[in-house]
């Protein structure tokens, strides 16, 4: 490379790392324990859990779960349905409005016993969710999230950029060189465990843009693939008197074997559409177990509407989120995920050292460069 372009390098490295530096320590620090967050939300008795029941026990209609949140909480409406990860537990998110994009209330019901087992705002714990609110939008919400996306859009220039840098520089040495002098040392940390981390920190930096832009991308999709899905029923009002959601669910089954319910999206919601419910379905893989098919039913009398597989960019999100916070490997590589959030908050400090010992030394540089003027001078005028 050229002096020029080795300096424009070298500034872009400097300034997009100062810029985002911050809140990617804000990031480090707050998605660290979100690694854990089942298990943190265990230890804080914050989870829902379903009630024992013996083998074999059958589930109940999907009818009378609705019938259950309903009487919960009766000034509210039913939006979505979502089934949980791991236990016998329908979640039932309601608002005030069918076509409202924004929950009131979350009523779980236990699948088999019928017993409601938790209502409020979130199913999260407390502390964790206090965690991803600031994780994932700094308590702002869209505007939030478009700005930590581009704060992560930095991030990835300054870790492109470093590699171009000092990846010359560091093939001169031998692998873990560590010199003594002291800004030497931390600019080998630096790059040595910038270097080690260099993967792992682009998966999370895409991933984490991605997620940034997840109202985004599920927008769209309701504007263009939903909307081609819906065909001429994309405006129809909701039938007067619907199927039952539980022949629905049994429709949308039986048209995608091998694949369960992650959610029911009822009749008039954003994610269904006046005429059908939407049945999304997932598989039972740990790769396909993230990834929706959406099945619409007609919702007068519970016949197959439509299906079709998600666009790829959908699928790219749907793999990207729990692939951000280590969720694909169980705790293994939860634990590995989180010592290479360790060892990238120590890259930030190093980085963040490196540039104040160079701020420190251009005032001394100065100085000496003004007395050596000073002793030239004094020297001439004898």
């Amino acid at each position: 490379m050229t002096p020029r372009s080795i300096h424009i390098w070298k500034e872009t490295h400097k300034w997009t790392s100062l810029v985002c530096t911050l809140f990617l320590f804000m990031l480090c620090l707050t998605g660290l324990p979100l690694i854990f967050h089942d298990e943190i939300d265990a230890a804080l008795g914050a989870t829902v859990e379903a009630d024992a029941v013996a083998a074999g026990t059958p589930m109940l209609s999907f009818d009378r779960v609705l019938e259950i949140a309903r009487a919960a909480q009766p000034n509210e409406v039913i939006t979505i349905v979502g089934a949980d990860d791991e236990d016998p537990i329908w979640h039932v998110y309601m608002a005030s409005t069918i076509t409202s994009p924004k929950t009131d209330v979350i009523v779980s019901v236990d699948a088999h016993t019928g017993r409601v087992l938790h209502v409020g705002a979130t199913v999260r714990g407390a502390v964790t969710k206090f965690l991803l609110d600031l994780h994932t939008d700094l308590f702002l919400e869209q505007p939030g999230m478009l700005f930590l996306g581009a704060m992560g859009l930095l991030f990835l220039t300054a870790t492109v950029s470093g590699v171009v840098v000092y990846g010359p520089f560091m093939r001169r040495l031998d692998f873990g060189t560590m010199r003594s002098r002291r800004r030497l040392y931390w600019l080998d940390v630096h790059n040595l465990f910038g270097i080690v981390i260099l993967a792992w920190t682009l998966v999370v930096g895409v991933t984490g843009v991605i997620n940034t832009l997840s109202q985004q991308i599920a927008q769209h999709w309701q504007r263009t693939e939903l909307v081609a899905m819906l065909g001429p029923w994309r405006n129809a009002p909701v039938p007067p008197k619907l199927a039952s959601a539980q022949a629905a669910i049994d429709t949308a089954l039986a048209n995608a074997p091998g694949m369960k319910v992650q959610s029911v999206a009822m009749p008039g919601s954003p994610f269904a559409g006046g005429h059908h419910y939407g049945v999304y379905l997932r598989g039972n893989e740990p790769l396909t177990s993230r990834l929706l098919k959406p099945v619409l039913i007609n919702a007068d009398d519970g016949s197959f509407g439509e299906t079709r597989d998600m666009p790829l960019y959908v699928k790219a999100l749907f793999v990207s989120r729990p692939l951000h916070f280590g969720d694909y490997g169980g705790m293994p590589l939860k634990i590995i995920w989180a010592l290479l959030d360790l060892v990238t908050l120590l890259v930030l400090g190093s980085g963040l050292y490196l540039w104040a010992a160079r701020l420190r030394k251009v005032p001394a540089r100065q100085a000496a460069a003004a007395a050596r003027q000073l002793a030239v001078g004094a020297e001439a005028s004898r």
